[in-house]
């Protein structure tokens, strides 16, 4: 079933990374702490050995990417009813796309956030890291797919 998608905007979203960082808080940081102990809170290195590289900096991109492909957003969207979809079709984001957003966080955060503020201005509520690979995050009780016939597909953003 075909339905029009409604964009969901900058304090929705800002709520799914919330949910989502307490839960990797739980399932990355603390078996990293009881592992490293307290000197993985109060020391200054950049990774402390192979749990933390594992737990702290691999799984998380694994784990991020397969939950947009295979469930369309990770816990945090899942539980307030959003999905990460592809901008054109609609439709799941590839494997390729899923990294390549996950990536495009970086210079979206870079200069102060603002990549994701962005999301308060854009028409289609798309930050920096959706317009770099192609994805919308829209509303929805159903998985998609969704279609975007009010859309202009030109990358002019703001209203």
């Amino acid at each position: 079933m075909e339905q029009h998608a409604q964009y969901a905007g900058f304090w929705i979203r800002l709520l799914a990374v919330i949910i989502d960082s307490i839960i990797m808080l739980i399932v990355f940081a603390l078996p990293t702490s009881f592992i490293y102990g307290q000197v993985y809170w109060e020391g200054n290195e950049m990774i402390y050995g192979f749990w933390d590289l594992l737990l702290n900096y691999i799984l998380p991109v694994v784990l991020t990417v397969f939950f947009w492909v295979k469930y369309l957003g990770t816990p945090g969207k899942m539980l307030l009813k959003l999905r990460v979809v592809d901008e054109k079709t609609g439709d799941k984001l590839s494997v390729g796309k899923a990294i390549g957003r996950y990536f495009a966080y970086i210079p979206a955060a870079i200069p102060l956030f603002f990549g994701f503020f962005w999301i308060g201005w854009a028409k289609r509520k798309q930050g920096w890291h959706d317009l770099l690979a192609g994805s919308v995050v829209v509303r929805s009780e159903t998985k998609g797919p969704f279609k975007f016939e009010d859309i202009d597909q030109s990358n002019d953003q703001l209203s």
